[in-house]
Order: structure tokens, then sequence, then C-alpha cells
């Protein structure tokens, strides 16, 4: 199974160039936990989560009116394309401890964000685990068998 099949296709987007508060306050309306920043080419250039807020504004001390996403953005966030295995994408997350990750097209243009909190999420990537070991159960019995 393949990223674009269960990514979020609607990504709310933040700017360079606005307050923390306002991104805060769209994220709370939203119930969004990340905004992506891109570029003019719709390609991602940064990501800003909830979490950043957090650590980087509040925890910080800094004033949330007048700090820009700019500064406390993760920038050039790791991506993947929306053919990407759902298997490859999960040990990126992993393997970066991240609970996101921006989905681009051929072109690198954001197309979706994969979130682990996507309420599909599990329910589908239960399916693609069921199908993999009845996979394996055709294929090779034995393996079933210790599985």
């Amino acid at each position: 199974m393949s990223v674009g099949r269960i990514c979020q296709r609607e990504v709310d987007l933040a700017d360079l160039t606005e307050s923390v508060q306002a991104a805060a306050e769209r994220m709370h309306q939203h119930t969004v936990g990340a905004l992506v920043i891109v570029n003019e080419a719709k390609e991602p250039i940064g990501i800003v989560t909830d979490r950043d807020l957090t650590v980087r504004v509040l925890s910080a001390g800094k004033d949330h009116y007048t700090t820009l996403v700019g500064h406390v953005m993760t920038p050039d966030p790791r991506t993947v394309t929306e053919d990407t295995p759902i298997e490859w994408a999960l040990g990126v997350m992993r393997s970066g401890s991240f609970r996101r990750l921006p989905v681009v097209d051929s072109e690198g243009k954001l197309v979706g964000l994969l979130t682990l909190d996507d309420p599909g999420a599990p329910g589908l990537l239960a399916e693609e685990f069921t199908q993999v070991g009845q996979l394996l159960e055709r294929e090779t019995p034995r393996a079933a068998a210790v599985v």
C-alpha cells in the first residue's frame, strides 16, 4: 500500500512571516498538529508542529505575537512521495522520530501529509499488516507457523 492511499490530501499551510500566534490559532481551529510551509512552487520548505510551538516558543519565553513561524519551523523537512510504500515511510518516521511527513508528487510539490494522528491510518495499517500476514501464510507456510 502506498502513502498516497492514506495521507491527508487537505494540508493546512503557514507562511514564514506570520506570527506563531496566528499559526497556533489555525491549528486549533482546524484541529491539526502541524502546518506545512511551502515556497512559490508549492514545494515544502518547512514544517511547524504543536510541539515546536511549545518547546521553541512557550518554554523558551518568546513572545508568541512577535515570533515568526520562519524562526521556529523545522526547515527542509524530510518528505516522501505519494507512491512510497507505507512500510518505507514508517521506517523514515521511526528513524527520524517524526509523527508527520509531507507527501510530494514526482515534481516535489506538496500533495498531502502523512501523520500517525490520521483517523484512518490505524485501520488501514492494520489492514495492510493483515494482508502481509496472509501473503506470508500462503507463500511460506512454515513462516506462518513461527509467527
